[in-house]
C-alpha cells in the first residue's frame, strides 16, 4: 500500500516519468499557516546539482491543490503535486527485458505482471520522496517551532573525514561507480510521553517509515549496535533532572518506546545506487542468458547527498503521528 499513519496520514503517489508526483495527507488540523514558499527550504536541501548527483534538474514547484484556504489549512486532505518536466524516458527501454541488478526492475514485472511504469523506475524511483519531503515540512509545523531537527551526512564510502569526500565522489564517478552513506538525525524540543510500548514505539514508526525510502538499508537508534558490545554500567542513561535529564544518551531520547524528553538520535545507513554505467554481467529475459548491460541515464553517483532531508522528514511525520495522538 501507499499509505501511512493513524492521526497524521499520508498517500505518495505518481511515477518518476509521470505527469507528477505528490502527496495527499490526511489529519493535519485546521488553523495552520501554510504556504507554497514553506516547502521550498527543504526541497531545495533535496535538489539535484551538486556533483555527485543526477544531471536530472527539476523545478520541485509545489502546487497546493486542496486542504488550503486563505494561507491556512482547512481540515480537510492537504494535497501537494509537483510537475515531472525534465524526463528522457527512453534511456530506460531495455531494462524491461535486462533488468538492473540490485533494483526493483525485475521484481515490479513479476508483482504486477508487467503492468507497472518502468520508466525512470516508476513507483520506486527516489523522486517519489518529494513526496515525504513536502509531508515533512506539514509535520514540522504540527510539531511547532520548539522541535528542532539537526541532520547530518557522518559517512560517505566508509570515510569519516568530510575533507575526503570529494575526492572519494569523483573517483566513484570516473569509475561509473556508486558510493553509500551514513545519516544521523537528532531531535530536540521533543516531550516526554509521545510513543507507546510495543508495536507502535516512537522506534517502530520511525523505522517504517525510514526503511519505506528507496536506499535505506539500516536503521540505529542511540548508541544503536555498539549497545550489544557495551555493559549495562556503560549503556545505562544516569538521570540527573527531575524533568529526565540524563548525563549520557545511549538510549538516544527513547525508552521503552516513549520519548524521554532528552534528544532523539537515529542514525540511517544508505546503500549505493543501484543504476552504475560501470558494464555488469546480468541475466536478459529475451536472450534468456547472462550479458553485459550498461545503464544509461541520469543517475546519482551518491544519493546519501540528497537523502539527509529525506531521512528528517521520516522522523518528523512519525513524531507528528505520535503527537496528535496524544
Amino acid at each position: 500500500m501507499n499509505s501511512w499513519g493513524d492521526r497524521f496520514r499520508l498517500t505518495i503517489w505518481g511515477e518518476s516519468h509521470g505527469h507528477q508526483v505528490g502527496v495527499s495527507i490526511d489529519g493535519v488540523p485546521a488553523g495552520i499557516a501554510l504556504s507554497e514558499e514553506d516547502f521550498i527550504h527543504d526541497l531545495d536541501r533535496r535538489r539535484a546539482g551538486a556533483a555527485g548527483t543526477t544531471p536530472r534538474k527539476e523545478s520541485d514547484a509545489p502546487h497546493i491543490v486542496s486542504g488550503l484556504f486563505n494561507g491556512f489549512t482547512t481540515g480537510s486532505p492537504l494535497t501537494i503535486e509537483f510537475l515531472n518536466e525534465n524526463t528522457r524516458s527512453g534511456d530506460y527501454r531495455n531494462l524491461t527485458v535486462h533488468p538492473r541488478p540490485s533494483h526493483a526492475d525485475l521484481v515490479a514485472q513479476q508483482k504486477w505482471n508487467g503492468f507497472n511504469d518502468p520508466r525512470g523506475g516508476g513507483h520506486f524511483s527516489g523522486r517519489i520522496t518529494l513526496g515525504m519531503v513536502a509531508a515533512g515540512v506539514v509535520a514540522k509545523k504540527i510539531l511547532g517551532e520548539g522541535a528542532t531537527f539537526t541532520t547530518d551526512i557522518t559517512e560517505i564510502g566508509g570515510c569519516t573525514d568530510k575533507d575526503q569526500w570529494a575526492t572519494l565522489i569523483e573517483d566513484a564517478q570516473r569509475s561509473h561507480d556508486s558510493l553509500g552513506g551514513i545519516i544521523e538525525c537528532r531531535v530536540g524540543g521533543i516531550p516526554t510521553g509521545l510513543g507507546e510500548p510495543f508495536f507502535d514505539s516512537v522506534e517502530s514508526l520511525a523505522a517504517h517509515l525510514l526503511f519505506s525510502v528507496p536506499a535505506v538499508k539500516g536503521i540505529e537508534f542511540g548508541a544503536g549496535f555498539a549497545a550489544a558490545r557495551m555493559r549495562g554500567s556503560e549503556h545505562n542513561d544516569p538521570i540527573i533532572s527531575a524533568e529526565g535529564k540524563t548525563s549520557t544518551n545511549h538510549a538516544g531520547g527513547i525508552v521503552g518506546g516513549i520519548t524521554n524528553g532528552n534528544e532523539i538520535i537515529a542514525r540511517v545507513a544508505i546503500k549505493p545506487t543501484a543504476s552504475i554505467a560501470r558494464e555488469q554481467q546480468t541475466f536478459n529475459f529475451e536472450s534468456h542468458s547472462v550479458e553485459p548491460l550498461t545503464i544509461k541515464g541520469r543517475h546519482d553517483v551518491c544519493i546519501t547527498l540528497r537523502a539527509a532531508v529525506v531521512v528528517e522528514a521520516a522522523m518528523a511525520i512519525a513524531l507528528a503521528d505520535l503527537k496528535l495522538r496524544a
